[in-house]
């Protein structure tokens, strides 16, 4: 009977630039594996470095840096006995920079795959950075052999079909692909079509956690050569998959944990609504966009609308109520209706809240401008003005306790400018900031069915305005509906 091989692969939470800091979580996974008798660990595209590294490869610094950190690394692997170690990182030459993959055992480097296929659209900006490599890289372990390649070069049948060419069995594919709505059932079918056609299974690890804009969801799997799903891991959340290969079958065993607990709050059943899925990709973007730029605590400006009370409460779920600090800046064209809208949101997520009345500072420009404005009619700089109080306000409240502002606009504000630059777009992270308004009610919504947090009245009542007298022209009225209005397309039907 041919003897099995048995397979770990890390989806792990790395920080762009924090080489120690990474490499101490490659050497946690490899102690992982290591316990656990694998003979083979997987890791995601550029765990060293973490991913989009961007300009950080400009700098020879960091490149010599980076080196140094591999070297090492390199070294204190050698101390887990017979583990091939699979490990994305940078390599530079006189021929160029190059996104790579190495396989480490006892010590010594087995061969580097070097990234074929690089993407340069929407977030990706890798030909920039990046030389293409050519060649396949397999390995032997226990007359079974695995190919090696990195993320977009599974989009394309060429990478696959070479490595099938050279010999492999099992293709392990390194990823960093960020988050989309429902962007597994894509990646699946992509694998598929360009792996299992050729004749190969796959093990697909995934990078998880948020960097800057980006979040990447993990849901790393294995499928066989038929295409069967053998296993997978949970999204948003770290963990160890494990299979075993035995005379050409792949078969799963038990997930591990991994790191410390980083799991995002409502777990995703199979087949549940995308609101699920986003609402957590939200948080486990807002959480790590705090985490690694070290904030620990929040300030946001609570208005008694919607898009401030789904901010609150993904913040919340992110970070802890004990970690926030929700403010309400009435004037005197507030409604009661928002301020005790916003006094029970806050009641309801236990977070500290605090009134600021903006009207005594508002009635001060006014009459410090008025001698320039003379008898111009009010129109929107005086609105205007009265959410650039509220931004200065915020951002007094961050500088003094080190909190970092999260502002409130959504996509569609964004897109239309429905919004005031200096006043309600002041902030260090905007959680809404690729949510249009129709997606911010469902979110609302669906939030509301685990715990009800948010006031039903902030999720049904009409939006409100509170910078001029007339609370709502009927074309505001329109236009703001037009958001809300369930036939709208907002990308995740």
């Amino acid at each position: 009977m041919e003897p099995s091989v048995s397979v770990a692969f890390a989806q792990i939470n790395q920080k762009v630039g924090d080489l120690a800091g990474n490499a101490a979580r490659i050497v946690q996974a490899a102690a992982l594996a290591h316990e656990q008798g694998h003979d083979v660990l997987l890791l995601p595209e550029l765990a060293l470095t973490g991913y989009a590294p961007e300009d950080l490869l400009l700098r020879c610094q960091f490149l010599a840096d980076q080196q140094a950190a591999l070297q090492s690394l390199q070294e204190t692997l050698a101390g887990f006995q017979d583990l091939h170690v699979v490990l994305g990182h940078v390599v530079s030459t006189d021929k160029g920079t190059f996104n790579a993959a190495s396989v480490f055992l006892n010590g010594d480097n087995l061969g580097t795959y070097l990234k074929q296929e690089l993407p340069n659209y929407s977030v990706f900006d890798e030909k920039r950075y990046f030389t293409a490599g050519r060649k396949p890289l397999v390995f032997t372990v226990r007359n079974h052999t695995f190919g090696v390649t990195i993320c977009e070069d599974v989009w394309f049948a060429s990478a696959a079909t070479a490595a099938r060419q050279a010999g492999a069995d099992t293709l392990l594919i390194l990823n960093a692909s960020p988050y989309m709505v429902r962007k597994h059932e894509t990646r699946l079918a992509v694998v598929r079509r360009n792996v299992c056609d050729a004749g190969m299974g796959a093990i697909y690890c995934n990078l998880v956690g948020g960097q800057d804009e980006l979040v990447f969801d993990g849901h790393s799997f294995v499928i066989d050569r038929q295409g069967n799903i053998v296993t997978e891991l949970n999204s948003f959340c770290e963990a160890v998959g494990r299979i075993q290969v035995s005379s050409g079958q792949l078969q799963a065993l038990p997930s591990l944990p991994f790191g410390a607990d980083q799991s995002v709050p409502l777990q995703i059943q199979e087949n549940e609504a995308a609101e699920a899925e986003i609402w957590r990709a939200l948080v486990m973007g807002t959480r790590d966009y705090l985490g690694k730029n070290f904030f620990g605590k929040a300030v946001i400006g609570l208005s008694g609308g919607i898009d401030s009370a789904v901010v609150l409460a993904i913040a919340v779920d992110a970070i802890g109520a004990e970690n926030l600090h929700a403010v309400m800046m009435p004037s005197r064209f507030t409604a009661d209706i928002s301020v005790n809208d916003a006094q029970d949101m806050a009641q309801r997520l236990a977070v500290r809240y605090d009134e600021i009345a903006i009207s005594p500072m508002f009635n001060s420009y006014l009459e410090a401008l008025a001698p320039i404005f003379g008898d111009l009619p009010q129109d929107t700089t005086e609105e205007n003005l009265q959410a650039r109080i509220r931004g200065a306000l915020l951002m007094a409240l961050s500088n003094k306790f080190n909190a970092i502002v999260l502002t409130t606009g959504n996509k569609s504000e964004l897109a239309t400018g429905y919004c005031t630059l200096y006043g309600d777009m002041v902030g260090g992270y905007a959680p809404l900031k690729d949510i249009p308004k129709t997606l911010v009610y469902r979110l609302a919504s669906w939030r509301n069915t685990q715990s009800a947090i948010i006031p039903e009245r902030i999720i049904t009542r009409p939006p409100q305005l509170s910078c001029a007298k007339t609370r709502l022209t009927r074309t505001a009225c329109l236009n703001m509906r037009c958001w809300t209005h369930p036939g709208a397309s907002d990308g995740t039907q």
